[in-house]
């Protein structure tokens, strides 16, 4: 995939685990603006950034 943390990040897991959680809240939040985020979303195929944008509701940097 790519060298980026947020593949692996222990906050992401978190939202996976629980969306609605605080922790989960923060890391969607924090999705919105994270420069490492942007990076890790725009190294991803078409196809692997359609799929986090359905699963996140993401809708930046189209």
């Amino acid at each position: 995939m790519s060298n980026y943390k947020c593949s692996n990040c222990p906050l992401r897991s978190k939202y996976e685990k629980a969306p609605k959680s605080i922790v989960g809240r923060i890391w969607r939040w924090h999705i919105n603006f994270c420069p490492g985020w942007k990076a890790y979303f725009k190294s991803l195929s078409r196809e692997e950034q359609e799929d986090l944008r359905l699963k996140y509701d993401f809708q930046k940097y189209k």
